[in-house]
Formats: C-alpha cells, sequence, structure tokens
C-alpha cells in the first residue's frame, strides 16, 4: 500500500467502519514503514481490502485489517492473514495479536477458526455511539515457523 492508494482506502475504510481511521491514521503508519498491503481482485483492479501492521521486539500486532462490504465471506480476510503470517514467519516474529471490538462476532469468529486465542480484554478500547466506549478482546495467534 502506498499513500497513492488512499483516496481507494479512504473510501472502504468509511464504507466499514461506524469510526473509521482517519488519512493521517494511515499517513502516519505508511511513514512508519509498517507492513501494509493492498488486496485486488485483478490486477488493477478496484481495491477489495487492506490491511495495515506493526512489528514489535518478537511479535506483529495487526493494527487494521478491512474487507470491502460487498466482497466479504469470499476468503480475503483468510487471505491477508496468509500473507501477513507469512511476513511474520520471513522477519522471525513468533506471534500475531490484535483487538477486535467485542461486538463484531463475525471478525472474532474469523480469528477463532484462524486460530487465534481469546487472552485479554481492553476496557473502553474503542469509541461507541453516544459517547460511550466498547472493549476489546485481545486475540493471539501462534506464528510456527517455517519448517526445513
Amino acid at each position: 500500500m502506498r499513500v497513492a492508494h488512499l483516496d481507494a482506502v479512504m473510501a472502504l475504510e468509511q464504507a466499514s467502519y461506524e469510526f473509521p481511521w482517519t488519512r493521517g491514521n494511515f499517513i502516519d503508519s505508511l511513514h512508519a514503514g509498517y507492513p501494509a498491503q493492498l488486496l485486488r481482485e485483478t490486477p488493477g483492479g478496484v481495491p477489495v481490502g487492506y490491511y495495515v501492521a506493526m512489528a514489535g521486539f518478537d511479535e506483529m500486532h495487526l493494527l487494521n485489517i478491512t474487507v470491502a462490504p460487498a466482497a466479504r465471506r469470499r476468503g480475503y480476510a483468510r487471505f491477508m492473514l496468509d500473507a501477513l503470517a507469512a511476513h511474520c514467519r520471513q522477519v522471525e516474529l513468533g506471534s500475531l495479536w490484535l483487538e477486535v471490538r467485542e461486538s463484531n462476532t463475525g471478525a472474532r469468529e474469523l480469528y477463532e477458526r484462524y486460530g487465534f486465542a481469546l487472552v485479554g480484554r481492553r476496557r473502553g478500547y474503542y469509541p461507541a455511539q453516544g459517547g460511550r466506549r466498547e472493549d476489546a478482546l485481545l486475540m493471539s495467534l501462534v506464528v510456527a515457523p517455517d519448517e526445513g
């Protein structure tokens, strides 16, 4: 993903979330060199998803993963998780962490099927309607090294 892609990324972000990331969030992440990938169905085609992650000392943290509403339930999120897990193995990071809204049952089910384990809760992590806050569930995946 590059800054030049942000118009399309922002359209997906705003169509997907009540409290979307800002353009500045994406620009800061890209300028910091965070791993970020844009997914298209065909080369040069319309973007259908993206992710942004941040490498830590010995883990990767998935900051944002989004699939266009019309493209959901087609395996794109799993494809991006596979790509990020492969990147973790390549740079020898043994775990992948994320936060997910407690109310986002579709994403939670995807992460559980993928092998993420619930490891904690961050109270009041996300903004919610009416000035309230919503808890995030903290999930982690052990990323096994490639054999060989």
